[in-house]
């Protein structure tokens, strides 16, 4: 009981910090729980090894590594098939397209058209397809300011261009 007594501010430390760290991970950013937390395990490392000596402070700062790994675990595994599954901090569906959910612009229809660089390309810039101007890159070549490009592949929101090479 005398143990628990002198040491109890660093078992606090150790606790709090492991629960700062598993509401980070529930949280979107890197934010004032994590940095808190890992405040509170590396306050706890340092009065440990001042207190009790190099060895005992490496041994908590290992403990604290396994603990927080558990927790984690444990909180992550309810948090898909859990109680905390049930809750309304857990997301239920999916955002689908169906939903009206789109995360980037359709840009598959302009494969295979043509336009006009407004800007040089190098390799990023913008270019003018149908009247729109989009952003656009180049395969890894230059390209002049007012060149004739076609559209060669959409990946995402990236659209890959490439110069349209004038017949002699």
């Amino acid at each position: 009981m005398e143990f628990i007594v002198e040491n109890l501010a660093i078992i606090i430390c150790v606790l709090v910090g492991t629960g700062l760290i598993v509401v980070e991970v529930f949280m979107p950013g890197f934010g004032v729980p994590g940095i808190a937390g890992f405040a509170l395990l590396a306050a706890s490392v340092y009065f440990t090894w001042i207190r009790h000596g190099l060895i005992a402070g490496l041994s908590l700062a290992a403990g604290e590594l396994v603990l927080t790994g558990i927790a984690l675990t444990i909180s992550l595994r309810s948090a898909s098939k859990g109680r905390l599954s049930k809750s309304p901090l857990v997301l239920k569906g999916g955002q689908t397209r169906k939903d009206g959910f789109v995360s980037t612009d359709e840009y598959d229809g302009y494969v295979g058209k043509t336009g006009q660089t407004i800007t040089v390309l190098r390799p990023a810039g913008i270019a003018e397809v149908d009247g729109e101007r989009l952003n656009v890159v180049s395969e890894g070549d230059f390209i002049a300011k007012g060149a004739q490009v076609v559209i060669t592949a959409v990946e995402g929101a990236r659209i890959l261009v490439e110069e349209v090479k004038a017949d002699v």
